[in-house]
């Protein structure tokens, strides 16, 4: 099921932190929480089914060797039955937001079921087909990061800038280059043997278009922060302080990758790196506070 990677679902509350102060569904907090909840059974059952179609492929990597299913410790079918389970789960409670909790009667805040269900046939496609396509793999991923942002919104029936969508696909794409890169130079020659689109890429390639997606994180949130509609002039003002830690953040991940060489679980560097943690935390609160005095 993968828990450490339901971190990458928190995108979900950031319809809720750049709407503090706005108009929201009743219940926003329980909302964004449950759909947080019903998103991380849905990329679970992702998980295990991308483990189950490479179970071969991943006895050959030194990392992916050891999880459950590729080590045999887990059977096939076993997996494939608590992977059902989990998105029927997600689907129905997903439903239950539509359409059952407090749900709004405008037609387009009952999508949070269709967004979901778009990420999951995404992530499919991302598993049988996507994922040995050169540059598309990594658009396929950033994808479903927009989708956890639209869901997050959705739930709580506000909108979101197009801005902060484009950043975060963006950022999204940084940090999927970021780990291509980490395979090529982990895996070496035996690169294309684990991940077919790997051998179509070069670590110099990578290191260009983790170069530029950085840059355009950095440009679109800054012209977010400045030119949201959802906020007020005021609040745009002084949203502007918060791209430091937007600069900050991206340049230490940079760092990372290079340096370290802690490009390939981004859900681990997130919550391991106490600086990179710091910055997050700050950001988020400088975020909060500016929307809530503003």
């Amino acid at each position: 099921m993968r828990p450490k990677q339901w971190a990458k679902n928190l995108l979900i509350f950031a319809g809720y932190l750049f709407t503090i102060g706005m108009r929201r569904a009743p219940n926003a907090e329980e909302r964004v929480t449950l759909a947080f909840i019903f998103f991380c059974f849905a990329s679970s059952a992702v998980y295990i089914l991308n483990d189950i179609i490479d179970a071969e492929r991943d006895r050959s990597h030194p990392d992916k060797s050891s999880r459950p299913i590729a080590s045999g410790e887990v059977s096939k079918t076993a997996a494939a039955v608590l992977a059902f389970v989990l998105l029927i789960i997600a689907v129905f409670g997903s439903l239950w937001l539509d359409y059952g909790l407090e749900s709004p009667a405008h037609p387009f805040y009952r999508t949070f079921t269709l967004v979901l269900l778009s990420y999951f046939v995404l992530n499919t496609a991302y598993t049988f087909l996507l994922k040995n396509v050169v540059i598309l793999d990594v658009i396929a991923v950033a994808a479903g990061f927009v989708l956890r942002a639209i869901a997050g919104a959705v739930v709580i029936q506000v909108s979101i800038s197009e801005w902060f969508l484009l950043c975060t696909s963006l950022l999204a794409l940084f940090i999927g280059f970021a780990k291509r890169r980490h395979e090529l130079v982990m895996l070496e020659d035996a690169s294309g043997e684990h991940r077919r689109s790997l051998s179509d890429y070069s670590s110099y390639l990578l290191d260009q278009l983790m170069v530029i997606t950085a840059a355009a994180a950095i440009m679109t949130y800054s012209l977010y922060t400045f030119t949201s509609e959802n906020h007020t002039p005021e609040q745009r003002r002084y949203m502007m302080a918060t791209i430091p830690f937007v600069v900050y953040g991206i340049f230490r991940y940079l760092y990372l990758v290079h340096k370290r060489d802690a490009g390939g679980q981004p859900e681990i560097v997130f919550l391991t790196d106490k600086p990179l943690m710091v910055n997050i935390l700050l950001w988020a609160l400088a975020v909060a506070l500016v929307l809530r005095l503003g």
